[in-house]
């Protein structure tokens, strides 16, 4: 989050960023997140709505969170805040997707012997081999047969 320069927008106009779909969705996550409905997240209201998830994490970064996405560095986000935020996000996720994209791609290529955009059985026999895992015929079956979305007997990478 410290790499990538935070927007700075105060008036509504964010919400102009979104379908109303993706509007209306956000607003109640807001909603979820402001325990107490005074239009204000606070980092206690986030904590609680982290851990609620599974994430334990501490006081002082949530705190440093908050900040991070409030318009003025306070500990209260609002919801032009929230969206702010959310939007930001979204601009960062098709990076990930696109890195994971590459290294899915990389990958298939190691197994992908001829380079012909597929792995056979006997590919990957030979790259399970390679990489030291034995297999049995049993194992190599299992696998196509989850991996083979075509059902023409081997594994076949369409990137979108």
């Amino acid at each position: 989050m410290e790499n990538v320069p935070l927007l700075r927008r105060r008036s509504s106009s964010v919400k102009k960023e979104f379908t109303e779909k993706e509007l209306e969705e956000l607003k109640t996550a807001f909603q979820l997140l402001d325990r107490n409905r005074d239009g204000r997240v606070t980092p206690g209201e986030l904590k609680i709505m982290l851990n609620n998830l599974g994430i334990e994490i501490k006081e002082e970064k949530v705190e440093e969170i908050i900040r991070a996405m409030s318009h003025s560095g306070s500990e209260l986000i609002d919801e032009n805040d929230f969206l702010t935020f959310i939007k930001q996000m979204q601009l960062v996720v098709p990076e990930v997707e696109d890195d994971v994209t590459r290294d899915l791609g990389a990958a298939f290529q190691v197994f992908d012997l001829d380079g012909d955009g597929y792995i056979t059985r006997e590919e990957l026999r030979t790259a399970m081999e390679m990489i030291g895992e034995s297999v049995t015929e049993s194992q190599l079956t299992n696998l196509i047969r989850t991996a083979d979305l075509d059902n023409d007997n081997r594994i076949s990478y369409e990137s979108s």
